[in-house]
């Protein structure tokens, strides 16, 4: 659990510090650095999308991730989680559930968030999540210099999400080929490339949470189509 417990309190330690630069910044400086921000998490979710070797294993998987998504409300859990920390730490911060789900969403999806805490529950070592720390600290402060303190508490559901992978990992690992892996990571960034979208306009939301489910769906289909005639 060490490398889960290093990437949540990096996440802590870069949200804090980019909520105290925020108050420092003018409105147009945080609105460009959004922008950057929306245009490189963009980039980041069609760089791992790309990688698929089945779109419609991808796209098999949004629909119906997508579907198990609406009935679970996971992105109504998150937004209401979002809202209860709100109403404790966030000091009237009207972007704090922003800033908190948006962050939960990017820490949570893609291939180290998997490949990470499996390593770290395997064989002992926690490099992957050290260097995952890093990245997630650093855009941690850019991500609250923007949507302030909220980002932080993301730290919360990583630590849920990356400790349940590490101490699941002895019964998960060997489901977990190269193919699955590459679909997953796949499905992962079109969700990360939705999020960024959202944080681009306002006028575009996507249920990204609802989406979710997709990245585990992405196992099944991915088994499947390895063992049909095609």
């Amino acid at each position: 659990m060490l490398g889960t417990i290093v990437n949540a309190a990096a996440i802590i330690a870069g949200g804090v510090l980019g909520s105290l630069l925020r108050s420092g910044l003018p409105a147009n400086i945080k609105a460009i650095i959004m922008q950057g921000v929306s245009l490189t998490v963009i980039l980041i979710g069609l760089s791992m999308a790309i990688k698929t070797e089945n779109v419609l294993v991808v796209t098999l998987s949004i629909v119906i991730g997508g579907i198990c998504g609406e009935v679970l409300k996971i992105e109504d859990l998150l937004d209401r989680l979002g809202r209860r920390l709100e109403q404790r730490f966030g000091g009237g911060d009207g972007a704090f559930t922003e800033g908190f789900v948006t962050a939960s969403l990017v820490y949570c999806v893609g291939a180290m968030a998997i490949m990470g805490p499996l390593d770290s529950g395997l064989t002992g070592r926690h490099t992957i999540l050290f260097v995952k720390s890093i990245l997630d600290g650093v855009t941690a402060v850019v991500f609250a210099s923007s949507m302030g303190v909220g980002v932080a508490f993301a730290a919360l559901p990583v630590f849920l999400y990356q400790g349940a992978v590490t101490l699941a990992a002895t019964s998960v690992k060997p489901l977990l080929t190269d193919g699955i892996i590459r679909e997953m990571t796949a499905t992962g960034g079109l969700l990360i490339f939705a999020i960024g979208l959202n944080m681009l306009t306002d006028r575009l939301q996507i249920k990204v949470g609802n989406l979710l489910p997709a990245i585990f769906v992405a196992i099944g289909f991915t088994v499947l189509f390895g063992r049909l005639p095609l």
